[in-house]
């Protein structure tokens, strides 16, 4: 049976992945989804021995049907080279009895570079293969960390422009900093006065405007995205989890078939659909942890069956999960629907009118094996510096937002399964918020000597990516109002 992909609420079918990476979004403002989702072709145990490149092969062969063997390795080999600071890409670290999957090690220091080294990549291959012709504006809104890993991903790829929107005071110092002193000719950023979800829906917005997009075609562009709505950024995060467990295997953790944990800091609900996506392929998962701060709309929803985004907006030190509208949980609801993308589109219609909706006693029992879970800003500083004086060990604070999780449900339910928690930024990411759980106190100092101090106190080297933004000059200043943002993709391209 041949893969491909349809919209998830039911406009579009049969559209290829590579169509489907070039669109981001499908024309109905729904998400693309595979029409299955493909079972590993080989076993735990031969995985375990294949290096990530090669375990990212044999995850995305299956899900990118219309790439060649040699496009799709060539793609890999470009994206997972020496911009990675250690061999493995995607090290475990164990800590206090649990398994610290560190996705940071890439040329922005989160998560989000283990996706988004590759797209570019995957994007161009797309390109080609579909004969476009017109330049590919990558439109994406961050909460911190996709727009750097994008800017860097995508700055002076030929036929692409990339523009980012960011909320300004939304994000750490030195996310800000990263994006605003990011080279390349064709890299536009701006900061938005609102909040994430702001953003994130008027770039929507921007999407579903076919008179905008009939403007940008006569102009020669068309538009595409980086965030994880786009499956070029799922499917590669799917990548880690089935080599986390295969690490565990080989190093002798657990055995063959041993079902493990995964607890993931959680936001726009990409990653940790990623960990659902793996089990689903065959990766032995029991339960997947969903850690979320204080906007804890996703816990809710896991405990209640209702999603209600209607609720005060909190800025923590936790900012890229600082979220309220968690776009990946409509490919978990269109599944819990068994791909009924008629009453998926009705959810979303009525999520999009009223701000809420409540899923069936049916749909909710489908999603039983995600546990929610959250914590609080002293509970988060609590759990890091618990960490660090028990083990040695720094965490970011959304890793530990997820490692608070993991140790509430594992106290409420005793379930000793051995759990990889996912570790999503550097603890350079956010410097300050990480000092001051360490020390009990918050500095006053700029963002740089924090950065000296906490390597002082941490005993971890500061990171090239973090050094570089030192001294770099600021070459985006651009701010705007949330309903200018179309007005400001015009003033980027002309």
């Amino acid at each position: 049976m041949e893969l491909s992909y349809q919209s998830t609420r039911g406009k579009e079918a049969n559209v290829t992945a590579s169509q489907a990476i070039l669109k981001g979004l499908a024309a109905d403002g729904g998400l693309f989804m595979p029409s299955f989702i493909p079972k590993l072709d080989k076993t735990m145990k031969e995985l375990s021995t294949l290096t990530y490149q090669e375990t990212a092969y044999e995850v995305m062969k299956l899900f990118l049907t219309d790439y060649t063997e040699e496009e799709l390795k060539s793609c890999i080999n470009c994206a997972y080279d020496s911009k990675f600071d250690t061999e493995e890409i995607a090290p475990l670290a164990k800590a206090d009895g649990a398994y610290y999957l560190e996705l940071y090690h890439g040329s922005t220091i989160a998560f989000k570079d283990m996706a988004l080294s590759i797209l570019p990549h995957l994007m161009t291959v797309a390109a080609k293969k579909n004969q476009v012709k017109n330049k590919i504006v990558i439109l994406t809104a961050t909460s911190g960390d996709t727009g750097k890993a994008a800017m860097a991903g995508f700055a002076d790829v030929e036929g692409t422009e990339i523009i980012v929107f960011y909320p300004k005071n939304g994000v750490s110092r030195v996310q800000e900093l990263q994006m605003v002193t990011q080279k390349g000719k064709n890299t536009h950023v701006a900061a938005i006065h609102g909040n994430f979800d702001d953003a994130q829906t008027g770039v929507k917005k921007i999407f579903g405007d076919k008179e905008f997009a009939a403007q940008l075609e006569e102009k020669g562009y068309q538009l595409s995205s980086a965030n994880s709505i786009n499956i070029g950024r799922l499917v590669p995060q799917v990548v880690y989890y089935v080599y986390a467990y295969g690490k565990l295997l080989a190093g002798g953790e657990i055995s063959d078939g041993e079902r493990i944990n995964v607890a993931v800091p959680t936001g726009n609900f990409g990653n940790i659909l990623a960990a659902y996506l793996a089990r689903q392929m065959g990766v032995p998962i029991k339960k997947l942890i969903c850690a979320s701060n204080e906007n804890k709309v996703l816990y809710d929803f896991f405990q209640s069956g209702t999603y209600d985004r209607n609720r005060d907006f909190i800025l923590t030190s936790s900012p890229s999960m600082d979220i309220l509208i968690s776009s990946n949980l409509e490919r978990l609801i269109y599944l819990s629907t068994g791909c009924n993308a008629e009453e998926n589109a009705g959810l979303m219609k009525e999520l999009n009118e009223t701000g809420s909706y409540t899923v069936t006693p049916a749909m909710k029992k489908f999603m039983e094996d995600f546990i929610g879970g959250y914590a609080g800003e002293a509970e988060n500083q609590r759990t890091i510096k618990d960490l660090f004086d028990r083990t040695g060990y720094v965490i970011d604070t959304h890793t530990g937002v997820a490692a608070s999780v993991y140790r509430q449900y594992k106290e409420q339910s005793k379930d000793e399964t051995k759990t990889v928690i996912a570790s999503t930024a550097s603890p350079y990411k956010f410097s300050g918020s990480v000092l001051e759980a360490l020390e009990g106190k918050k500095s006053e100092e700029d963002e740089f000597r924090i950065i000296d101090r906490l390597s002082d106190v941490s005993g971890i080297d500061i990171p090239q990516a973090v050094e570089e933004i030192r001294t770099a000059p600021v070459l985006h200043q651009t701010e705007c109002d949330g309903d200018r943002m179309k007005e400001t993709v015009m003033g980027f391209l002309a």
